[in-house]
């Protein structure tokens, strides 16, 4: 009996450098990493691949047979952002090379600056895969969204009708701060799950597998820039690889969550609560105060250790936020981010003082420090 095919996806992202400001990602940025890919799978290092932004991200997709943490894959990354970043400077484009903060490459780029999210597979007769990458917010932004897929059966049909889901799945939760994790089982620990995910800024869920068999569902990508400066550089902007169908939620229970908007912590200066709004790749730009944050959501299927693709062998790859569907969510994430704009530099729009430590405003208030006087 012939053994299932490993393949590996890979989703790397960067902020590299923007045009007029932290909007998005300019085309000559984008051409760079395309032809740095393009090279790569010509010489057989990655089968296929898929270049794209989320706002001002700078996202590589690629789908191997080389496993997970893999030192050439991480090092086609970091040589890819290290030649944008050149790119971005070369332009004088704003946050040239941000999230390198790093200069030593020693084989994995985790722990460097960039986002990861991989996850190597045992292909499936058909294996639909949905990936997500999000602009001007945290790793904690899809803390929601992957208790509403994989533990909320009144998002998810599923757990409730499908018998090859009713025995539920299991949520890797890291402590970001303590770089502790703990495993957790839904439905019978859902509660102790959303005692510690309802707090996203700490409590990241960074893996989930299916229960009744440990097979590997979603990945996100869990970096904290300001912990790895030590100061604030920017937000996590993190993102998300989901597999789909044949015993596991299907594309419509992963979508439907973005019906809503929701709130997430990052926006202008990393400082403030916002609503999270699911566009299409054409209007992956944050504007209005640095946002509001964007996610894009794109769907593919993978075979043969490669995304399918059409007869000239350009990748098949579906803009799933681009669609009215989602127009409801998008007027609710406006609306919402009116509101709190009206709030101006009042708490709740601004975050707490204990998430601000990790922002720029400890240094504004160092000045002040000596003033406060005993009452």
């Amino acid at each position: 009996m012939e053994k299932p095919r490993k393949t590996t996806i890979s989703l790397i992202k960067c902020d590299v450098g923007s045009l007029a400001g932290h909007h998005v990602v300019p085309k000559p940025l984008l051409e760079v990493a395309e032809n740095a890919l393009r090279k790569a799978q010509a010489e057989g290092l990655i089968n296929s691949y898929y270049v794209f932004n989320a706002g001002d991200d700078l996202e590589l997709l690629m789908v191997h047979e080389k496993g997970e943490s893999n030192p050439q894959i991480h090092q086609l990354a970091w040589d890819t952002f290290q030649k944008a970043a050149q790119k971005a400077l070369s332009l004088k484009l704003y946050g040239a090379g941000q999230d390198l903060l790093k200069t030593a490459f020693s084989g994995n780029i985790r722990g460097l600056g960039p986002g990861v999210a991989e996850m190597e597979i045992e292909e499936r007769g058909s294996d639909p895969i949905v990936v997500f990458a999000a602009d001007k917010t945290s790793g904690g932004a899809f803390n929601f969204l992957l208790f509403s897929i994989f533990a909320d059966p009144m998002n998810t049909a599923g757990l409730v009708i499908d018998p090859n889901m009713i025995g539920g799945f299991k949520f890797e939760v890291l402590d970001v701060f303590e770089s502790k994790k703990v495993l957790l089982k839904c439905p019978e620990e859902m509660h102790e799950l959303l005692a510690l995910i309802g707090s996203p800024e700490r409590y990241v869920i960074s893996r989930v597998w299916r229960a009744r068999d440990n097979l590997i569902c979603a990945v996100s990508s869990i970096t904290r820039l300001s912990l790895i400066a030590g100061k604030y550089v920017g937000k996590d902007d993190p993102v998300l690889i989901v597999r789909a169908q044949h015993g596991l939620p299907a594309v419509g229970e992963i979508l439907v969550p973005f019906l809503h908007t929701y709130f997430v912590e990052g926006w202008m200066r990393g400082s403030h609560w916002a609503p999270i709004m699911p566009v299409s790749l054409k209007h992956s730009k944050c504007t209005v105060f640095d946002g509001p944050p964007r996610i894009v959501a794109l769907g593919f299927q993978v075979g043969n250790g490669k995304i399918a693709s059409d007869d000239e062998g350009k990748p098949l790859i579906s803009d799933l936020f681009d669609d009215p569907a989602f127009d409801l969510a998008r007027r609710e994430a406006l609306e919402y981010a009116s509101i709190l704009r009206r709030m101006g530099e009042f708490e709740p729009a601004r975050l707490s003082p204990e998430k601000m430590e990790y922002t720029t405003l400890p240094e504004v208030l160092r000045k002040l420090k000596d003033r406060f006087k005993p009452v």
